[in-house]
C-alpha cells in the first residue's frame, strides 16, 4: 500500500510548492515509484505538477494528476454540492493511486478551508504535513502550535510541521511531531527577467538567454539624476525607467559591469527605445543585462511587475536546486522518512542512485577543486552544488574573470574559493613538489614552475598536498590532459598495477557497472584482474552489490583463442585474490545479463544471468558497448569514474552536461570520503 503525504498550507504564500518538491525528492530516494496529485488546480496545465512529473519520471498523464479545476470546484460549492465535489476528487485520486509506493498530495487553498483539506486527507488515507508561512514572524512558536492543534482537532494524522520562509535560522518549536524551520531564500520566489517580460508583454531590446534568466529581487524606478540613481540601486534590482533616459541606461550598465552593484535587468517604458549610439555603447560595456521595452508608463509597469507570482517549473532548474538545497539543509530527511515509515527499497532505480549520490556527498562534505573555473557549465554546476551543500569548491582561474562570468550567467558561486594558479602563493610549494616527484625525468625547479601554472597540474597538486580532497576536470580539456598529471603525481594504490575507469549505466530498472571503457586499450590478464577488483570495490561503495562478469566472446569452455585465454587467466587471478567475490568468466554478455540464456549456458553459476559488474576484455569492446547501450537502450551513463588512484581525480566528457558534472562531483566527493 502506498504511503500518502498530504501537504496543508497555513497562511497564504507559504512556499508549499518548494516543500512539495523537497518531499518528493525525499521519497524518490527511498522508493522506486512515487506519484503526485493535486485535488484542485487553477488550470489543467499546472506548472508544479509538470515539474514533479518530469523530474521524477511519473508515467501518469498530466491530465490525470488532479481532481478538478478551481472554476469547477467553485461552481459546485456555490451550488451547495460540496459532497459531490469531494466524491469527484476522491474518485480521481483512487484512479491514479495504484502502482505507486508513495504519493505526495499538494492540498488546496480553496476558500482557505482547512476542514476540506483534512477531509480529503482522511479520505485518501494520508498523513498530513503542515506548511506554515513564517515570513515576517518574530516568533514562530505560536503559529506552529496553532497549525498542529487545528489539524489534530479535525482528526488529522499529523506527521510533521514545517515553518517555511523564516527570517534567518530560527530554532524549531517543540511539538509532539517533528517540526522544522526553513529560512527564506529570496531567489526561489523571485521571478526571472524572462517571466517579467512575459507578464508585461515586453519587447526584448537586447539580452541573451542567461541575461533573461537573472532573478529579480527588487524594483527601482529611475527618474532622478545619475548620482541619485546610483545611490538607490540594490542588488538584483530591475531598473524601470523612461526609454528616453539613455543616461540612466548607461549608468546602470556601467554600475553592473564594474561590479559596483549586480542588477537583474532594465525595463524602458513609454515605448521609447534609446538612440542606437547609446544602445551600442551599452552593449560594448558587456554588462550581461537584458533590456526590455514596454509601451506603458513607469507607474503601471511597476504595478504590473510587482503583482506577478513566480512558480517553480521546469523552465528554471536553478530555482529548483535552490529550493531543494534549502529543504535538505534544514530538514532531517532521514528522521522524517522514519516518521513517514519509509524504508529503503532493495531495488535501486536510476533516480534513487542519482539522488543517493547527493545525499551521501552532503553527509560528509569534502573539498573539491574544479580547474575549469571560467567554463559556463562548470559555473552552473558549481551554483547547484553550493546551493545543495554537496561539497566545498575551489575554482581555478582569474578571480576577476570568474566573477564576471558568473555575474553574466546570473549564477551565484560566491561560496566557492577562487584561486589563480599563475599568481597563487601555492605555486612555489607545488613547483618544488613536482620537481621532486619528477626528478628522475630530469624536471628542474624552473621547468616545474612553468608546468604547475597549468590548471590541470595545479589542481592535481592541490589534491596531492592536501589542499583539496579530489578533482573533477575535462569539460574543456582532453582526457589525457586531465589524467596524465594524476598518473605522474598521485599514482596508483599500492598493489594495483593500473588505474582504470567505470561507467555507471542507469537503466530503467537497475544500475550496472561497466569497466574499463575509457583508459586502458588492451590490458593483460593481471591488469584485467586489477580492473575487475577495482570495479567491484567501486560498485560496492556506491550501493551496487558486485557480481562480476569477465566478458569474452566465449562462455565457459565453449571457445578458444588468445583473448579467451587472457580472460580465463584474469578470472582465476580474481578468484585467488578475492575468494569471497562472485565472479564468472569467460562469459558472453547475454549469458551474464539474461537469466534464460544463463540457465542454458551456465546453469549453476552464481553470477550468470544476474551480473552487475561487467568487465570488458579491451577498450575497443568496452567503449563501443557502453555507447551502444546508452544510445539504444536509453540508459544514462555516469562517468567515466576513475579508480585505482590513491586520491580521487575524475575526468568529464567534453560534451558533459551540467547534470553530468553535478553527478561526477558528488561521486568524487564520496570517493574522497573513503
Amino acid at each position: 500500500m502506498a504511503r500518502i503525504v498530504y501537504l496543508v498550507e497555513h497562511g497564504p504564500d507559504s512556499g508549499k510548492s518548494a516543500i512539495a518538491l523537497g518531499l518528493a525528492e525525499l521519497l524518490s530516494r527511498k522508493v522506486p515509484r512515487i506519484g503526485v496529485f493535486r485535488p484542485v488546480v487553477a488550470a489543467a496545465a499546472d506548472p508544479l505538477l509538470e515539474l514533479l512529473r518530469s523530474r521524477y519520471d511519473i508515467g501518469t498523464p498530466a491530465d490525470q494528476l488532479f481532481g478538478v479545476t478551481t472554476p469547477d470546484a467553485a461552481a459546485l460549492l456555490a451550488a451547495g454540492r460540496g459532497e459531490e465535489l469531494v466524491g469527484q476528487i476522491v474518485e480521481r485520486f483512487r484512479a491514479v493511486s495504484g502502482g505507486h509506493d508513495a504519493i505526495v498530495v499538494i492540498g488546496t487553498d480553496l476558500d482557505d478551508d482547512l476542514s476540506f483539506n483534512v477531509r480529503l486527507a482522511n479520505e485518501f488515507g494520508a498523513v498530513v504535513a503542515s506548511v506554515v508561512n513564517g515570513h515576517g514572524l518574530a516568533d514562530v512558536e505560536s503559529p506552529a502550535r496553532q497549525a498542529y492543534h487545528s489539524l489534530v482537532d479535525l482528526d488529522a494524522t499529523v506527521a510533521a510541521v514545517i515553518v517555511n520562509k523564516t527570517q534567518g535560522e530560527v530554532k524549531p518549536p517543540s511539538l509532539p511531531v517533528p517540526c522544522y524551520t526553513i529560512p527564506e531564500v529570496p531567489t526561489i520566489g523571485a521571478p526571472t527577467v524572462a517571466e517579467v517580460a512575459e507578464q508585461l508583454g515586453a519587447h526584448v531590446v537586447t539580452g541573451s538567454g542567461a541575461a533573461l534568466g537573472r532573478d529579480v529581487l527588487d524594483y527601482v524606478v529611475g527618474a532622478a539624476q545619475v548620482p541619485t540613481l546610483l545611490e538607490h540601486l540594490t542588488e538584483g534590482a530591475l531598473l524601470i525607467t523612461p526609454g528616453d533616459r539613455a543616461d540612466l541606461l548607461l549608468a546602470a550598465g556601467a554600475a553592473h559591469a564594474s561590479g559596483l552593484v549586480p542588477l537583474a535587468g532594465i525595463v524602458l517604458t513609454l515605448g521609447i527605445e534609446p538612440p542606437p549610439v547609446a544602445l551600442r555603447l551599452f552593449e560594448r560595456l558587456n554588462p550581461g543585462l537584458a533590456v526590455l521595452s514596454v509601451p506603458t508608463a513607469s507607474y503601471d509597469t511597476i504595478d504590473a511587475s510587482t503583482r506577478m507570482e513566480h512558480r517553480l517549473s521546469t523552465a528554471n532548474p536553478r530555482k529548483v536546486e535552490a529550493a531543494l538545497g534549502a529543504f535538505e539543509s534544514n530538514v532531517d530527511t532521514n528522521a522524517l522518512a522514519s516518521v513517514l515509515e519509509l524504508s529503503r527499497s532493495s531495488r535501486v532505480t536510476p533516480l534513487m542512485f542519482e539522488y543517493d549520490l547527493i545525499e551521501r556527498a552532503r553527509a560528509d562534505r569534502r573539498r573539491l577543486v574544479l580547474p575549469e573555473g571560467t567554463e559556463e557549465r562548470i559555473l552552473r554546476a558549481a551554483d547547484i552544488l553550493l546551493r545543495r551543500g554537496v561539497a566545498d569548491l575551489t575554482l581555478l582561474g582569474d578571480p576577476a574573470v570568474v566573477e564576471t562570468r558568473a555575474r553574466d550567467l546570473g549564477v551565484d558561486v560566491s561560496g566557492a574559493t577562487v584561486v589563480d594558479p599563475l599568481t597563487s602563493p601555492l605555486r612555489d610549494e607545488f613547483a618544488a613538489e613536482y620537481a621532486k616527484i619528477r626528478a628522475h625525468r630530469g624536471v628542474t625547479r624552473d621547468l616545474a614552475w612553468d608546468v604547475v601554472g597549468d590548471v590541470s597540474y595545479f589542481g592535481t597538486l592541490m589534491v596531492q598536498l592536501g589542499h583539496a580532497d579530489g578533482m573533477v576536470s575535462g569539460a574543456t580539456h582532453t582526457t589525457a590532459a586531465t589524467i596524465r598529471p594524476a598518473f605522474e603525481v598521485i599514482k596508483t594504490v599500492p598493489g594495483v598495477s593500473v588505474a582504470s575507469s567505470v561507467f555507471f549505466m542507469l537503466l530503467p530498472d537497475r544500475v550496472l557497472v561497466y569497466g574499463d571503457c575509457a583508459v586502458n586499450p588492451d590490458p593483460d590478464a593481471s591488469q584485467l584482474a586489477d580492473i575487475a577488483l577495482s570495479s567491484a570495490d567501486t560498485a560496492a561503495r556506491f550501493g551496487v552489490t558486485p557480481r562480476v562478469a569477465m566478458l569474452s566472446y566465449s562462455t565457459g569452455t565453449s571457445g578458444s583463442g588468445a583473448d579467451v585465454t587472457k580472460v580465463a587467466a584474469a578470472t582465476e587471478l580474481v578468484r585467488q585474490r578475492r575468494p569471497d567475490l562472485p565472479v564468472e568468466g569467460p562469459i558472453q554478455y547475454d549469458a551474464a545479463i539474461d537469466p534464460a540464456v544463463a540457465a542454458t549456458k551456465l546453469p549453476n553459476s552464481p553470477v550468470a544471468g544476474q551480473a552487475t559488474v561487467f568487465v570488458f576484455p579491451d577498450l575497443n569492446t568496452g567503449n563501443n558497448t557502453y555507447k551502444a547501450v546508452q544510445r539504444s537502450a536509453g540508459a544514462v551513463a555516469v562517468g567515466p569514474v576513475m579508480q585505482g588512484l590513491r586520491k580521487p581525480v575524475n575526468d568529464l566528457s567534453r560534451g558533459a552536461t551540467v547534470k553530468d558534472i553535478v553527478n561526477t562531483v558528488a561521486i568524487t566527493a564520496i570517493q574522497a570520503q573513503g
